[in-house]
């Protein structure tokens, strides 16, 4: 039975989002100064560095703090999460890919810089990642630091995001897709990076099994509501709203919920899948606020 578990109503999520945003950019900044072959760090730096909601960062500093841990020990984690999130971007809007020509605003990394310089900026980021992890993560054990970066593997190969990529692009046109189908894609794809980052913070954090396993449903229910609500978004919004070109899916042919289930049903999902994740943070009280609010406001941006 699903638990209706509200957010804190006085926690101003704005203002921690503000300030967790800050932070991380901030060090996100520090962690990639200029070096040689300089056109290459340009290239990294404009795709990483253009802004963005910075979610994934977010949620693995708000789930080390769940656990009673700093989030600072999980800050080198959480730059280089959105790192292999920045990778999946500039590789995911190529030519041979989604063939984007905006993110965040503004023109896409191959379109500043060329496919190669993109395809290597990408490369480098998901590399550097794992580096920024193993150099600059303190005050943690080993082993839980290993158990991170075999977590963000797995999310970014082909058991997570590039094998969704893989499913994504060889399903387009096919208008037989079930849900089910869909939902394995899109459960790789978007919500293993989500779900890993979740994880991320709670492993840094010395989480008992029982917390994982809670914290793991919350982020595969959150990772896939949130590719709902960014399918929803693609057909009702508007690319000044969301940064990056709209109504790409339909015209590529690409399976998305809408397309599948129809707008009610893919909305009434989400809401569900949100619900049931809020439900998984009960036992947590007051220190799963954010978590809470985070889910909350998911299902807000479709007001």
């Amino acid at each position: 039975m699903t638990m209706n578990v509200e957010p804190d109503r006085s926690f101003d999520l704005g203002a921690y989002l503000s300030l967790r945003r800050a932070r991380i950019d901030a060090t996100l900044e520090s962690f990639l100064a200029f070096e040689e072959p300089r056109a290459l760090y340009e290239a990294m730096r404009y795709s990483l560095l253009a802004g963005g909601k910075r979610l994934r960062p977010i949620l693995c500093l708000a789930a080390c703090e769940l656990t009673g841990a700093r989030a600072e020990i999980a800050l080198p984690t959480a730059c280089a999460i959105e790192m292999i999130h920045t990778m999946s971007l500039i590789h995911d809007d190529l030519p041979a890919m989604d063939d984007g020509d905006y993110r965040r605003g503004r023109p896409t990394n191959h379109k500043m810089y060329g496919e190669a310089l993109a395809i290597l900026a990408g490369d480098s980021l998901l590399a550097h990642s794992f580096e920024l992890i193993a150099r600059h993560t303190v005050g943690v054990p080993a082993k839980r630091t290993l158990a991170v970066v075999a977590e963000l593997a797995r999310a970014a190969g082909p058991r997570g995001l590039a094998g969704g990529q893989v499913e994504d692009l060889a399903h387009e046109g096919k208008s037989d897709l079930g849900a089910d189908v869909l939902e394995d894609i899109h459960t790789r794809k978007t919500g293993a990076l989500l779900e890993a980052s979740v994880l991320s913070g709670a492993i840094l954090g010395g989480a008992d099994a029982p917390t994982k396993a809670r914290l793991r449903r919350y982020a595969r229910r959150l990772g896939l509501a949130f590719q709902i609500v960014d399918d929803i978004l693609d057909v009702t919004s508007s690319r000044e709203a969301l940064g990056k070109c709209v109504g790409k899916d339909a015209s590529a042919r690409k399976a998305t919920y809408p397309s599948v289930l129809g707008l009610a049903e893919s909305r009434r999902l989400a809401e569900m899948l949100i619900a049931d994740a809020r439900s998984d943070l009960a036992c947590f009280g007051d220190r799963a606020t954010p978590l809470l609010a985070l889910a909350e406001s998911l299902i807000q941006s479709l007001s």
